[in-house]
């Protein structure tokens, strides 16, 4: 799967409501191919959002694995999501670019204002904070990604603007 596709948030591309025969589907349209886990995996989470715990007996089965080990390939990497992501995804570079240009002094104020801290889901099931460790933007630090949009040079009082832009549906 590509890096765009992976960088896709779920309020951009899934949402669908867990349901174990769609699943299932989806299990059996990958399972053939070469490392299918990880296909299958992006599959689910590209579907539904997230890979729900339903998920893992299925995936062991197909592709006669244990449970354990599906489970430590979908814990191991940080885009699949156990449960449903908030109605935006905002994703913040902690790497040592931003870091050096006020990025911690950012991410408090984004903390801050979604009322959520780093892999969470603030109380209202709005935002999701993520944290990533390079978004390719080092030269123009401190950068965030918001429902796949990136954006650069990022400040405190630019963050509330671009939020505000996504709350008033202009992003």
């Amino acid at each position: 799967m590509s890096g765009i596709a992976a960088a896709r948030s779920p309020s951009q591309s899934a949402g669908n409501p867990w349901n174990e025969d769609a699943a299932r589907g989806i299990v059996q349209e990958h399972r053939n191919l070469d490392g299918a886990m990880l296909p299958i995996l992006h599959a689910l989470n590209d579907h539904f959002g997230y890979v729900d715990a339903g998920a893992v007996p299925i995936i062991a089965d197909e592709l006669n694995l244990s449970r354990a080990e599906v489970h430590g390939v979908i814990s191991f990497y940080h885009d699949f999501r156990k449960e449903p992501a908030g109605r935006h995804v905002v994703k913040v570079c902690r790497a040592e670019a931003c870091q050096s240009m006020d990025g911690r002094k950012l991410e408090e104020h984004i903390r801050q204002r979604l009322k959520t801290e780093f892999g969470a889901t603030s109380p209202d099931h709005v935002y999701t904070l993520d944290a990533v460790y390079c978004l390719g933007l080092c030269a123009c630090s401190p950068a965030i990604m918001v429902d796949g949009e990136l954006h650069a040079r990022v400040s405190p009082a630019r963050f509330d603007q671009i939020m505000a832009d996504v709350a008033g549906g202009k992003r």
